[in-house]
């Protein structure tokens, strides 16, 4: 096998339907548009969601639920996970820079420590938010935290 006799796999190239080039053609005259009507008219493009005129499905569903502006989206993590980053890289101090580094987090997550395991090793807790399980067992365990 060379450059001189690669060819496209059996049936992955066919050619382009030649619309409107006569009638001879068997594609002329309409172009396989039928006759009249908005689809056969150049630059017709239905609506999304257009369903032959029947009230479309997002038309006929109520709206409903709430979306509030001020919600702020922390990403939680439990206090298991920290005693594990802990132990594995010998920790003293877990930050958002250590979590990130770690990948438990995003560069731009803002970060809630929640209380849902033990904690058994003494570290600094750095983060925007504590729950007040997971602030008693830092304290506890004889660490700090430091809410930024």
């Amino acid at each position: 096998m060379n450059l001189s006799n690669i060819q496209p796999a059996l049936g992955s190239v066919r050619t382009n339907k030649r619309l409107g080039r006569g009638t001879g053609s068997g594609k002329g005259g309409t172009s396989t548009r039928g006759h009249k009507g908005a689809k056969s008219r150049s630059g017709y493009s239905r609506k999304i969601g257009f369903e032959g005129g029947q009230m479309p499905l997002q038309r006929r569903l109520p709206k409903f639920g709430f979306n509030n502006i001020h919600r702020i989206e922390y990403k939680a993590i439990n206090l298991d996970a920290l005693q594990a980053l802990a132990t594995d890289k010998k920790l003293s101090k877990i930050d958002v820079a250590a979590m990130i580094d770690a990948g438990i987090i995003r560069k731009n997550q803002l970060v809630k420590i929640l209380g849902n395991g033990a904690l058994s090793v003494k570290v600094e807790v750095e983060a925007h938010a504590f729950s007040k399980s997971a602030e008693a067992a830092i304290v506890a365990a004889g660490g700090s935290i430091i809410k930024l």
